[in-house]
């Protein structure tokens, strides 16, 4: 099933064997590398089409071997949603949507999660862990349950209610922590001696990455095998830009894209959290830590990425850029998406679409250019975000002439 040949430092290219447990090399992250040539003999476009609609759909450009070994709750062929009312809000034409909030757990975190715990699973690991802004954990702790597996989940103490609940309905043994997810990192780390689990915090194993890297595929795959313009892409830990950025390579070496077309990739943050385009803007290739970082965009309170210069590269190699918006803008944007369009669009996406705004105001997107936004979440999971405003309360009898005005 598998084509992987090696793992590959991102910081320095040595190489490491794929057929052990792997974690970081120089305290940075590691590629997965295939034998495309043996992928694009054994995998064709129509035998693509005839399968599952699932990501596991290109399982010969996935790292897992043992099918038998699969963690899967059906995830992936998210739909790509046209959107004309919101695009012309925003001054486009040819506006799209990823919505990835329709996943089995209600994000794209479903994607890497079922990736790394399908290859640990493969590779022996009975306990791991994760520290988790929200999304994450319970990913996580759903694909460990779906293989039997331990899961002990760390998040900050503010962590959005429904994320804190979820890691402990799929039975994992959940904590809250005082601080940031940093802070929850370093819980995981520190007890890895003593509680022996596996540590699948983001970019810290290879596997995250080729889960999502599955998002370009579709997405290519959805365009027949053409890619858009510009993409737009929250960005907390980054697994996802950097995934697509490398899927759109191999599908290119694969002789499989439709044109040379690449799209620019725009990262997005929130204001109050925003690592890597501070380094961007300053022309860095490395982020310093955020400090005192708050957003409603749970996902994006990421002050310091592992894979920062993976994500900047990616950008610049891209011609794209990483910018980042204010919290009115997001949380504006996401509500107004919703309301225009019938998309469960979470605060993340918001950045998106507030960073979008910019774009095309300062001409840096034409009108006619095809944008694809990614909505990383559904909104039902911030309720603390969505819910601040009380519904008011219809009164009996019903006075009509209040409903009318």
């Amino acid at each position: 099933m598998s084509h992987v040949t090696h793992l590959e430092s991102a910081i320095d290219g040595t190489h490491l064997p794929h057929d052990q447990l792997q974690t970081l090399h120089e305290g940075r992250p590691l590629w997965v590398r295939y034998d495309l040539g043996a992928v694009k003999a054994a995998m064709t476009k129509e035998a693509v089409a005839s399968r599952k609609p699932t990501m596991w759909r290109y399982k010969e450009l996935l790292p897992v071997e043992d099918e038998t070994k699969v963690a899967t709750l059906g995830e992936g062929m998210s739909p790509l949603l046209e959107c004309e009312r919101l695009g012309a809000a925003l001054g486009l034409n040819d506006l799209w949507v990823k919505d990835e909030s329709q996943l089995p757990t209600g994000s794209f975190k479903s994607r890497g999660l079922a990736m790394a715990i399908s290859r640990a699973n493969e590779l022996g690991v009975e306990r791991v862990a994760i520290p988790t802004a929200g999304n994450a954990g319970g990913a996580m702790a759903a694909y460990a349950a779906r293989v039997g597996m331990e899961a002990f989940v760390f998040m900050p103490a503010d962590t959005p209610i429904v994320n804190q609940h979820e890691a402990a309905y799929y039975g994992a043994r959940a904590f809250l922590v005082d601080g940031l997810i940093t802070d929850c990192g370093a819980v995981v780390r520190e007890g890895t001696p003593e509680m022996g689990w596996f540590d699948v915090s983001t970019l810290k194993e290879p596997y995250r990455i080729e889960g999502k890297k599955t998002m370009g595929l579709e997405l290519a795959e959805q365009f027949d095998w053409s890619l858009p313009d510009v993409i737009m892409y929250p960005t907390g830990g980054g697994t996802g830009l950097i995934g697509m950025w490398k899927a759109f390579a191999e599908l290119a070496e694969m002789g499989w894209l439709a044109d040379e077309r690449r799209p620019r990739m725009v990262s997005c943050q929130a204001d109050g959290c925003a690592p890597i385009s501070t380094a961007w803007e300053a022309g860095e290739r490395f982020a310093d830590p955020f400090p005192d970082p708050v957003t409603a965009a749970s996902g994006l309170r990421v002050p310091a990425a592992v894979g920062d210069f993976m994500i900047i590269d990616a950008v610049n190699e891209s011609g794209g850029q990483a910018r980042s918006c204010s919290e009115e803008s997001l949380l504006s944007w996401a509500q107004r998406g919703a309301a225009l369009e019938g998309i469960a669009f979470a605060p993340e996406a918001g950045a998106c679409l507030g960073v979008l705004e910019k774009l095309v105001a300062e001409k840096a997107i034409d009108p006619d250019e095809r944008v694809v936004v990614f909505n990383t979440g559904a909104a039902q999971k911030y309720v603390e975000a969505i819910g601040t405003n009380p519904l008011p309360r219809l009164p009996n009898p019903v006075d009509w002439d209040t409903l009318k005005s």
